[in-house]
């Protein structure tokens, strides 16, 4: 029986139990091999095969039945969102990612597969957010793309992202034992073998230390140093060139020719050239990894610790519920020590709630009947229930846990230069070490020179520095921030908040505490305050609600009444008809744009006038209170060389009341949404880069044209979700801390990457010249890495106050 050749592994088989396609012309011996060769051509790869040749490769290992989960309802519910248009999206953590190479092609294969809307990888946790549509691709396809390019890949999930990062570094913890071992006792040979240079030594016993070093050697090379050849065995099956190549072939290169000079006992061996080359990097490599490891468990930590199951209270019957079922007005129990899941309203109870988690705030808030318990704090004390106002997807802690995933899969735009730069790089430096040595070999003494040199120039030329400058920063700059309240929703919003040199401030609930209360009531004409209370209560307003709470602390209360034709007018007031009667209430200037009589009203407080059939039957003044440190928070600010403003919708006396008070000289009053979102537009059109700072439904679309928008946590849902940044804890000063983060985190940037850049100039043709051994261009290489890593968790000492 003839054998012949699998068409992608190479191995030979009897043609009897081969898959045949194409009328003969393609043999399988497996389906995984079949598989294989097609996704490869299909991605348009197929060159590998011509690259390949006759080398034998293992047959592909069939994924199918390790694939089915990923597309199981269960799995679905518990990882993959949902948009609104019918999109799905999931974070998945990549393993087997060595350098910003990895990323650029597992990105670019992921790419061009048809259905997959979005892939963006963050090479500092590896982890990968990938949108697309379940109508033409599945998520177990994408899956096996993934692993179809050596690599792999699983849904992110802080518990076993801990599992797997310490199999991580067990297996770090073997591979740098040997290498050490092999390090320490190789040195002591080769200290010998230096001696022996220098005074002169017979050769057996030459022979003897050569031996020596090479059993030391080949372990160290081929057990520690595997992570490299693997990685430089995935980038050559797909054309690219990354770390782990440069480190692969110098250390290949310098052990085989070390070997040849053993056996043919001419020159000299580079064994410990190699062990070093292999032990520095890896350790390098260990600390990095360690050192990522340390700058995501904050958020981690926010995500990691979510219960999975409430007690649900149904019918007088408790029952452990899925947090995944839970349906608005569900009644939660909730005990001592536990956290809150959902968001909801207490109905039975009372207790101490620790809200540090969000807000950075460490004194407990008791809390009782009718107030509301925000997910993500801790109940201290007793045992109560609340009704559930919002579903698990939809609750502040999902919210943040989502802009966290969010703010770490997005990349600046100075991290994709820097990766367009790295991807390149290492290609470059291929080149430029062959160039060096063809040189040396031509000019200078001998093949042995030669090659030493052009080694060195492979082993000290390094793209991880250049790869990590930006995605480490930013990875300390968003956990910072987040141990703050101060929610990036993604990381490119660091950079572009570090280059503003304008702060735009809306008053009411950003500057002020957003609850105004009546300080004088004016009553013109006799009226019913029911009247005027339905008319407030439809409206959401902080005004209308200062008029609800007055009207309630100072009237009786009476039968609710049914208004008509209710319209609300946005920064103006709201309108509504009862048995006929038009009655109105507002601002002075609503009033007066409805004929209605206003004179002799002026007060520096903000006004709020109601009038019936266009009669004015009163007025009432509310005052609301400064901020606690927002004077504080303009000043610093200004200091900063930020020209600090407010847009505010409010009448100019107490627009420039309110001014004065926290230090702003430019205001801007009476201003419609429409009108703050044109002044913002008119900043751009000047060339300033702007952030604005608002909580209202009315700074919406302000907040949507500025180049930052910062909303306070409890503003309104939609100005949250047009925001770039969201502060948990409302402090004005946490607008500061924001900018010294950001500005610190991107000044940690720039000084990466010009150490990087530097580091290259500098050591490389030092290199070239033949002035650095392999050894110290391996010490070197790790050392820039660890630079750059050092350099980042420095952002977390920055001075905040």
């Amino acid at each position: 029986m003839s054998k012949v050749a699998c068409s992608h592994c190479n191995l030979e088989f009897d043609e009897e139990v081969m898959i045949v396609e194409e009328e003969g012309k393609l043999h399988f011996c497996c389906k995984g091999c079949q598989g294989v060769y097609h996704l490869l051509r299909d991605e348009g790869l197929g060159t590998f095969y011509d690259k390949l040749g006759d080398t034998k490769l293992h047959p592909a290992a069939p994924n199918e039945g390790s694939l089915e989960r990923f597309d199981l309802e269960g799995f679905e519910k518990r990882y993959i969102k949902k948009s609104d248009d019918g999109l799905n999206e999931i974070n998945l953590i990549i393993e087997g990612i060595h350098c910003s190479a990895c990323v650029w092609l597992n990105e670019k294969v992921l790419h061009k597969q048809e259905g997959i809307i979005e892939a963006s990888i963050n090479y500092s946790t590896n982890k990968a957010k990938v949108v697309w549509d379940p109508e033409v691709i599945k998520l177990s396809r994408i899956i096996e793309v993934i692993r179809s390019i050596g690599y792999d890949a699983y849904p992110y999930d802080p518990s076993l992202q801990e599992a797997r990062a310490t199999n991580q570094r067990k297996s770090y913890y073997s591979r740098i034992l040997v290498a050490v071992f092999g390090s320490m006792n190789i040195m002591w040979i080769a200290i010998a073998h230096y001696a022996g240079y220098f005074t002169g030594i017979e050769q057996r016993f030459k022979d003897v230390l050569n031996v020596s070093e090479f059993i030391l050697a080949t372990p160290v090379l081929f057990y520690s140093g595997w992570v490299f050849f693997r990685g430089a065995y995935y980038g050559y099956r797909n054309r690219v060139v990354n770390m782990d190549t440069l480190v692969a072939s110098g250390a290949v290169l310098a052990y085989l020719y070390s070997i040849q000079a053993m056996i043919t006992q001419k020159g000299e061996v580079y064994f410990d050239s190699v062990v070093m080359i292999i032990t520095f990097v890896l350790v390098g490599k260990y600390l990095e990894v360690l050192s990522k490891k340390q700058a995501v468990d904050t958020l981690d930590g926010i995500m990691g610790s979510t219960p999975t199951e409430v007690t649900l209270v149904k019918d007088g019957v408790k029952s452990l519920v899925s947090v995944e079922n839970i349906r608005e007005d569900d009644i939660i129990e909730i005990k001592s020590g536990e956290k809150v899941v959902i968001d909801g309203i207490i109905m039975h109870g009372e207790g101490s709630f620790d809200e540090s988690s969000l807000t950075g705030e460490n004194l407990p808030l008791f809390k009782s009947k009718g107030d509301e318990v925000l997910s993500g704090s801790v109940l201290l004390d007793s045992q109560l229930r609340y009704r559930a106002t919002k579903d698990a997807s939809n609750s502040l802690l999902r919210s943040i846990i989502n802009l966290l995933e969010e703010s770490i899969t997005k990349k600046p735009k100075i991290e994709q230069l820097a990766n367009s730069i790295s991807g390149y790089f290492s290609s470059t430096i291929l080149i430029v070490a062959l160039a060096t040595f063809s040189g040396w070999l031509y000019w200078g003494d001998s093949f042995e020179q030669a090659l030493i040199v052009g080694i060195s120039v492979i082993v000290i030329a390094c793209p991880c520095a250049l790869g990590l400058a930006t995605p480490m920063s930013t990875l300390v700059g968003i956990s910072v921030a987040a141990r703050r309240g101060i929610l990036f929703k993604e990381a490119t919003f660091l950079e572009t908040m570090a280059k503003s040199d304008t702060l735009a401030l809306d008053k009411t609930g950003t500057i002020t505490e957003g609850r105004p209360q009546v300080v004088a009531e004016h009553i013109r004409k006799p009226f019913d305050p029911t009247l005027l209370g339905a008319l407030t209560a439809t409206s959401n307003h902080p005004i209308s609600k200062g008029i609800v709470k007055y009207l309630g602390e100072h009237h009786e209360k009476a039968t609710p009444v049914e208004l008509e034709n209710i319209q609300s007018i946005q920064a103006k007031g709201v309108s509504a008809a009862y048995h006929g009667r038009k009655i109105l209430g507002g601002n002075k200037a609503f009033m007066e744009e409805s004929g209605i009589d206003t004179a002799g009203i002026e007060s520096e407080n903000t006004l709020f006038c109601f009038a019936v059939d266009g009669e004015l039957m009163g007025y009432y003044e509310l005052s609301d209170t400064i901020r606690e440190g927002a004077r504080e928070m303009v000043s610093k600010i200004r200091e900063m060389g930020i020209n600090v403003i407010m847009l505010t919708g409010d009448h100019e006396q107490s627009a420039l009341k309110v001014a004065a008070e926290v230090g702003i000289e430019e205001v801007y009053f009476h201003l419609l949404p429409q009108d703050k979102a044109d002044h913002i537009s008119r900043l751009h059109d000047e060339g300033h880069v702007v952030v604005m700072a608002g909580d209202g439904i009315n700074d919406t679309i302000a907040l949507a044209r500025s180049d930052i928008a910062i909303a306070m946590g409890s503003g309104a849902d939609v100005a949250i979700s047009v925001s770039d940044v969201v502060l948990l804890d409302e402090r004005p000063k946490s607008i500061y801390e924001a900018y010294r983060i950001s500005r610190r985190t991107f000044r940690a940037v720039k000084e990466n990457l010009g150490f990087s850049l530097l580091y290259n100039l500098v050591t490389v043709p030092l290199a070239m010249a033949g002035f650095v051994n392999p050894l110290i261009a391996a010490l070197s290489m790790s050392l820039s890495s660890l630079v750059v890593v050092g350099n980042s968790m420095r952002i977390r000492s920055v001075k905040l106050d």
